[in-house]
């Protein structure tokens, strides 16, 4: 298995390549564990039969956006003392021999010190405004977000991710709190979700190469 990295110079480039790929954000739509998008949704976008989903103006992706690179510099100042360093280049693009199709674009990426291990670095930002979107987190990482990092363990052999949540607690439109969560995952702990994961993706890329629509998934 061989690992390549490379970093587009503009956003316009990196934009293009992703279409040819399965990225993070995509792998939970191939198992019916995204909310607002299904697998043949996504099997229309990468054959051409429909235009991605334009989030350009969008406050919640705006936010997150700009929230990213704060996030990273916070985790860099937290982690400096515990022996974990950040590096981050913009438009990067993880590929690998084993899994062709698919592509990684990281937050950061992580190298622990004491231990020798990489890791991967993911920001999210939520605003939270029901008990069911805080039991979500509360729990743990939302499903559709594990995903995006059971594909990037995959996509660039990583050891661990560490991903940061900014959480706005709202009600009623005004915010009332903010709670950043870190949670760590081991590779060993979803080694098997990995390659189930994969396993899916594999199949639903020939779904895409032969230009044969998937039977929707369902994830009942």
């Amino acid at each position: 298995m061989a690992f390549n990295l490379k970093r587009f110079e503009t956003e316009a480039e990196w934009l293009e390549a992703r279409k040819n790929y399965i990225g993070g954000s995509d792998s939970s739509c191939i198992i019916g564990l995204n909310p607002w998008k299904s697998n043949v949704e996504l099997w229309r976008e990468k054959t051409g039969r429909k235009a991605p989903d334009d989030l350009h103006g969008n406050a919640a992706v705006e936010f997150g956006k700009a929230a990213e690179e704060h996030l990273r510099e916070l985790f860099a100042l937290d982690y400096r003392e515990r022996g974990i360093r950040v590096d981050y280049a913009p438009f990067n693009f993880w590929t690998n021999t084993a899994y062709p199709w698919a592509h990684a674009s990281l937050d950061g990426w992580l190298f622990e010190f004491g231990t020798g291990k990489k890791g991967i670095f993911e920001a999210k930002t939520a605003t939270i405004n029901s008990t069911a979107q805080a039991e979500k987190w509360r729990n743990g990482i939302p499903q559709n977000y594990l995903c995006q990092l059971l594909h990037y363990f995959a996509v660039t052999g990583a050891d661990f991710a560490i991903l940061t949540a900014y959480l706005r607690y709202s009600f009623e439109g005004e915010e009332i709190d903010v709670i950043v969560r870190r949670y760590r995952l081991e590779r060993e702990q979803v080694q098997e979700q990995i390659d189930y994961l994969m396993k899916k993706e594999r199949e639903f890329w020939e779904h895409v190469k032969n230009d044969t629509e998937p039977p929707l998934f369902l994830n009942i």
